[in-house]
């Protein structure tokens, strides 16, 4: 079961109703139309994922998407990822000069590939850059809200800017008053272990037969050794 806890504010940020005094245990089908409802209705919704706590908003909703970087106090030059349910929605987002089966290999998982961006993307969504981080986490809730949404969803880590990554949702009571809806689902990973904090792998596919490191992240082995050994890419410098 995910537990579902009423966020303090409205969808759009107004003054919501009784929110964090008021905690429900909702069954699966319940929680999803729930994140679901929340996210149209242009909110944030805090969600886990296959490495730590996010916050996540559609990415085509402009006014949401700013609501994240004034939720984290994030640098305005700092690109936001989008997370999609399947590989196969990645292709009307992103330009792909790379195998099918390589993607596949990767996701889902705790990676985050550097793609071209198409014009299918909103516009308001990192527009100093022509590349985007694409997100597909191995995560069955999160995939499910994901394809349960008509556009892609904008997903950043559920912390204020430059503090630590967040493994369960007690550790960003900060950011509750601002959320629409916290989907609990439990501690992420070990809490104690700083290694589970690091985040997804970011890596830059966008150069054809190349890569780069953006992150190191929690999967950096596992990642290269695909690249590098079964599809032949070079590492390139970031």
């Amino acid at each position: 079961r995910a537990g579902a806890r009423g966020g303090g504010r409205g969808p759009r940020g107004g003054a919501g109703g009784s929110g964090l005094t008021r905690r429900c245990r909702a069954g699966w089908r319940e929680a999803v139309a729930a994140a679901v409802g929340a996210l149209q209705a242009g909110g944030l919704v805090a969600v886990p994922t296959d490495t730590v706590y996010g916050v996540a908003c559609l990415a085509q909703d402009s006014g949401a998407v700013r609501s994240i970087y004034s939720l984290k106090g994030r640098n305005g030059g700092k690109p936001l990822a989008i997370c999609l349910g399947d590989v196969d929605r990645l292709y009307r987002y992103c330009h792909v000069n790379v195998p099918d089966e390589l993607l596949r290999d990767l996701l889902p998982g705790p990676v985050t590939l550097v793609l071209k961006r198409s014009e299918e993307l909103n516009k308001d969504l990192n527009p100093f850059t022509s590349l985007v981080g694409v997100r597909i986490p191995n995560h069955p809730f999160i995939r499910e809200v994901a394809r349960a949404c008509s556009g892609p969803l904008a997903l950043t880590s559920a912390n204020i800017s430059s503090r630590a990554s967040t493994l369960t949702v007690s550790e960003f009571q900060d950011l509750w008053p601002q959320l629409s809806l916290i989907i609990d689902g439990g501690p992420i990973g070990d809490v104690q272990s700083p290694e589970c904090r690091l985040g997804s792998t970011v890596v830059d596919l966008s150069v054809p037969g190349k890569f780069s490191i953006i992150r190191p992240g929690c999967a950096l082995t596992s990642t290269v050794e695909i690249l590098r050994q079964k599809y032949g890419l070079i590492p390139e410098s970031p």
